[in-house]
């Protein structure tokens, strides 16, 4: 879901996209390859894909592209064969806007990107890895195509600007087509433009559509825009005022906006997959290729910014046969997915948060909210407030034109009833406005003609309560009427039930309270809220700090039940810092004086360098991103280049001192100069350093935990590319770099050598080691882990110092997990000391030692020692284990040989 911007590279493809086709039908058993490995599940229950179709155990996930094509990414089999992935995980593979970097920005539902290799290049992929035994899932964008420049790589979005309402894709858009779409993309006011004669008209023949010969097209520098027929000898005003779009100053964007922009990229146009001969269009060839078993899952980008999310995921479910689906739904702390949706559960965000909110120690909070107050200038403050204000400048700001948008349909609606005219539009505007503020979650889900849900309805009233109280009173009554409203209730005249003004409303209403949440907590509030930057994660809960055992054992327990099949992530390509640089932040709040002392001592050691009008926040941000992503001499060293590159994008967002659209260059100038500094003084070195031996043996111990935890927990566990040694990788475009495979120090060397039996040479090492452990592990155990068969239960532990686990099959405890958290309090305790743990009878064997085991109450001293992480297998009976075959222990030793058996 990350806010990206589409490039303006030149197009690589000519020919226009392929009449919409129906789906191929999607029965049928899938082959040995797609199906493995098995897992028993039960008749298809909503959360599990239909028995026969596949369900992923280890995804892997790769930032396909130029750099990383399908045959670069075919040549990655083996490694990730050796490594006990179980299944690929792509993101978007159709065709995307020109130079696109991330594939987010499609252009072309019934093309394969040609940049990756096209339609061959994904056959060979996924061949090969059925062939390997993999399954592969593929990220899919159903919300949103890009507003490419030129524009013709879009040809859908380039036939509605030329032909308007007779254009075959009129009804693809979120817009309507009676009026001229907005197109903000001039770089002055439109009399400017046209005075200084900067549009151009020109004839050619567009790429996209050679059929048509030469036409006339009108030209703004890169920006290439269609010109509806019979209009090309107007004088040049007249012409622009006679076409279905109208060119305008990009500032006009976020007041005049006409189209539903995903968030307020006005680079990307939503589309109205609701309508089923849109979902048809846009769905066709990946509904195909899982019919043909090219691809066998899915995940879902932001199905929030749809219509009907259920409705929509109901009827992708129906045209892939019941396929695997993962959502990419960004859950509040006390908020579940929809049980009526028909996927597998969400894509993890949910998971990767408590992992790092369990290794947090809550006794760091006051004195790291000292510091963040310190460096903010002010008075208390509180992250309820801070998102509350965030939230009303992105309404005023970039969203303004949606929710000006959206009261003025509530306006037009109460006009047309005698009985609600004297609403005014003033009031109903205040109403929306608190109402989005007071919103704790993306959206409730009211589908317009249906009967709202009751626990829907109730997460709406609880907004309009907090709302209430910012109101005037006279708006009190405007408040009730908006809720009744926006929830279907009867209100007004009889008609008003079945109006589609009132259906528009109350679709728009979620819409936009999803997108302001979006862009009010996550792209902003989180930029500005430095009290622990680990915390302030996609899907984050930066109020709780830390997470107490009882509540992550809770929330497990009911997840499972629920949602067996969900995914656990610890690192995407959205989340705002990779989950080993979040490891050494959470660090922090067992070290906060120590931390405080150290940011006071680099703050003498470098005041000269220091700029005079730096901005506190932004400061203590990079003091945090410098620690998180300190690693000299490792195989990911930050560099001046990425750090200055984070910086700029990190106080953009902030929007306090410098914004994407004002920004003040000077002054970053300024700051990035002081942190290529920090990154390169010998004194400043030596202190972090110092500080690093301080906590090393803290730091080990949560990197190897969260990721033992992420791997074990729930689920699907989700490997993100190159996040099986330790990286330094930041928010996006940064978390996308390329991972070294094949170098002289890469990973298959790195595993290749830990497979012949040498010790782990460093964290990296250790990292690895443990990752490929516990995915061979999974692999070996699928329905331990995924499916109708697992389970989940917590195991008794004498000290909060240990959280631990079982993953039980058939109601068995078959996998026990234990992992060590606040070390640095363990530590001052004296250790284990006299705490135990009551282990489960049976015999069990160590997955990463080897060391046996038995049942009962055992010493934690004995088990654990100084391990972060200690995984015990059941041992099966001897006649069982023959039946089984070699056990995950004997895996490094069968990989070591298959490469050997390679030519």
């Amino acid at each position: 879901m990350t806010d990206h911007r589409p490039s303006t590279a030149s197009p690589d493809h000519a020919g226009p996209p392929r009449p919409p086709a129906t789906p191929a039908p999607t029965g049928g058993a899938p082959s040995p390859a797609q199906a493995a490995p098995q897992t028993g599940y039960a008749p298809w229950s909503g959360h599990l894909p239909r028995e026969g179709r596949r369900a992923p155990l280890n995804t892997y996930r790769l930032q396909l592209g130029a750099d990383l094509d399908f045959d670069a990414a075919r040549a990655l089999l083996p490694y990730l064969v050796d490594l006990g992935v179980t299944d690929l995980y792509l993101s978007p593979i159709l065709q995307a806007a020109p130079g696109s970097t991330h594939g987010y920005d499609v252009v072309d539902h019934t093309r394969v990107s040609e940049p990756m290799g096209g339609r061959e290049g994904l056959e060979r992929l996924a061949g090969a890895a059925h062939e390997a035994g993999l399954g592969v899932v593929v990220d899919i964008v159903p919300n949103h195509m890009a507003v490419p420049t030129p524009g013709w790589s879009n040809l859908p979005l380039w036939s509605v600007l030329r032909d308007g309402p007779e254009s075959p894709y009129a009804h693809w858009f979120d817009v309507s087509v009676d009026e001229p779409i907005l197109m903000p993309i001039l770089g002055a006011r439109l009399g400017r433009v046209l005075a200084d004669d900067e549009l151009r008209l020109e004839r050619i023949v567009v790429p996209t559509e050679p059929e048509r010969g030469e036409q006339w097209v009108l030209r703004y520098f890169d920006h290439v825009f269609p010109i509806a027929e019979g209009t090309e000898s107007l004088p040049m005003a007249v012409l622009v005022e006679q076409q279905f779009y109208r060119l305008a100053y990009w500032k006009v964007g976020d007041e005049e906006t006409n189209y539903r922009r995903f968030f307020d990229v006005g680079t990307l146009a939503a589309i109205r997959v609701e309508d089923p001969a849109v979902f048809e269009g846009s769905h066709a060839l990946i509904t195909e290729l899982i019919a043909n078993g090219t691809i066998d899952a899915l995940r879902v980008d932001h199905p929030d910014g749809l219509a009907d999310p259920g409705g929509y995921l109901a009827r992708l479910s129906e045209a892939t046969g019941q396929a695997w689906i993962a959502a990419e739904k960004i859950l509040a702390p006390d908020e579940s997915l929809p049980p009526s949706w028909p996927v597998a559960g969400t894509t993890g965000y949910d998971a990767a948060w408590r992992i790092d909110q369990l290794q947090v120690d809550p006794a760091g909070s006051a004195r790291l909210g000292m510091l963040m107050h310190e460096f903010a200038g002010e008075g208390p403050i509180d992250h309820p407030r801070v998102v509350e204000t965030a939230k009303r400048e992105v309404i005023g700001g970039s969203l303004a034109a949606e929710v000006y948008r959206l009261a003025a349909i509530l306006d037009r609606l109460t006009s047309l009833d005698v009985r609600l005219r004297d609403h005014t539009l003033r009031d109903l505007h205040a109403c929306l406005v608190e109402l989005l503020v007071a919103a704790d979650r993306y959206r409730a889900y009211i589908v317009p003609g249906h009967p709202a849900d009751p626990d829907q309805a109730a997460v709406l009233r609880a907004s309009a309560e907090r709302a209430r109280e910012r109101l005037e009173e006279d708006q009190a009554e405007t408040l009730d009427l908006v809720v009744a409203l926006l929830l279907g209730e009867p209100v007004g005249s009889e008609g008003m039930s079945a109006s589609p003004l009132r259906a528009e409303a109350i679709v728009r209403f979620q819409q936009v309270c999803g997108a302001v949440t979006a862009k009010g907590v996550e792209d902003t509030a989180f930029y500005r809220w430095m009290h622990l930057t680990s915390l302030t994660e996609v899907g984050g809960n930066p109020s709780g700090f830390a997470l107490d055992p009882d509540e992550a054992h809770a929330w497990a327990e009911r997840t499972q039940a629920t949602w067996p099949a969900t995914m656990v992530t610890s690192t995407t390509h959205d989340t705002k810092r990779g989950e080993d640089v979040r490891a050494r932040l959470d660090v922090l709040a067992s070290y906060a004086d120590e931390w405080t002392d150290l940011i006071h001592r680099l703050r003498l050691l470098t005041q000269e360098a220091r700029p005079m009008d730096l901005d506190g926040r932004s400061e203590l941000l990079l003091w945090q991103v410098l620690w998180g992503t300190w690693a000299p001499g490792s195989a990911d060293p930050m560099t001046p280049e990425r750090l200055t590159a984070y910086l700029i994008k990190a106080s953009r967002e902030q929007k306090t001192w410098t914004t994407w659209t004002s920004p003040d260059t000077a002054r970053e100038e300024a700051l990035t100069g002081y942190a290529a500094h920090l990154l390169t003084d010998p004194a400043v070195a030596e202190q972090i350093e110092a500080f690093a031996s301080l906590t090393a043996r803290e730091t080990r111990a949560i990197v190897l935990a969260n990721k033992a935890l992420t791997l074990t927990w729930l689920g699907v566990a989700d490997v993100y590319q190159g996040s099986e040694i330790t990286r330094t990788s930041l928010v996006d475009p940064d978390n996308r770099r390329p991972v070294d495979y094949r170098g002289e120090g890469g990973l298959e060397r790195m595993l290749s050598h830990l497979d012949s039996g040498a010790p782990a040479r460093g964290l990296d090492e250790e990292k690895l080691a443990l990752t490929a452990a516990l995915l061979r592990l999974r692999r070996n155990r699928p329905e331990t882990f995924v499916g109708s068969r697992s389970g989940y239960r917590a195991i008794p532990v004498t000290t909060s110092h240990a959280f631990a686990f079982a993953r039980t099959l058939d109601g068995e405890e078959d996998v026990i997990v234990v992992v060590r958290r606040l070390g640095r309090r363990l530590a001052t305790l004296g250790g284990w000391r006299e705490h135990s743990i009551v282990l489960p009878e049976g015999a069990w064997r160590s997955v990463i030692t080897d060391a046996e085991t038995g049942g009962g109450t055992l010493p934690l001293a004995d088990l654990m020692g100084d391990a972060p992480v200690v995984v015990l297998a059941r041992q099966a009976s001897p006649a069982a284990a023959d039946e089984e075959g070699p056990g995950h222990w004997a895996e490094g030793a069968r990989a070591r040989e298959r490469r050997e058996a390679r030519p």
